[in-house]
């Protein structure tokens, strides 16, 4: 079927809370897009060191990755982070890769956000079963 990749905005989940909450203005947010692989055989977000670094995403704990060609290195792990993909969302812990290794979405962010990839047109989609099943507000703020 060949590579998926798909189009993410990826947000420190920390900051939306402080924002929900009136401690930090809305544009104090640190948010990007980045465009990831659609890894299904990843089991969650895993995003590289500059990433981790723009969004200031604080460490959590360290953990082992198995890498796709069979080396294990320890990983740390960042969390919140929140993942947006069209209307969906979901929130997670990431696996932090060493310098510029390409950004994966994992199966976990998949199911949650209830997304499919679509073979012939290998895109990510929202799933077509349920379009508006988890329809949000994107506003930070209400």
């Amino acid at each position: 079927m060949g590579n998926v990749y798909a189009e993410i905005e990826l947000i420190n989940g920390g900051d939306l809370e402080l924002a929900r909450r009136h401690i930090i203005g809305e544009d104090e947010v640190k948010k990007m897009r980045v465009t990831a692989l659609v890894d299904t055989g990843a089991i969650t977000l895993a995003i590289n060191e500059n990433i981790q670094e723009q969004l200031q995403l604080p460490v959590v704990e360290k953990r082992k990755g198995y890498l796709a060609n069979g080396s294990i290195i320890e990983c740390e792990v960042v969390a919140p982070v929140e993942i947006r993909f069209k209307n969906r969302r979901c929130s997670c812990s990431a696996l932090v890769l060493p310098g510029t290794s390409e950004p994966l979405l994992g199966a976990i962010p998949l199911e949650d956000m209830d997304v499919l990839i679509h073979p012939q047109r290998r895109e990510l989609i929202v799933n077509p079963d349920h379009p508006y099943f988890a329809q949000m507000n994107l506003k930070y703020l209400k």
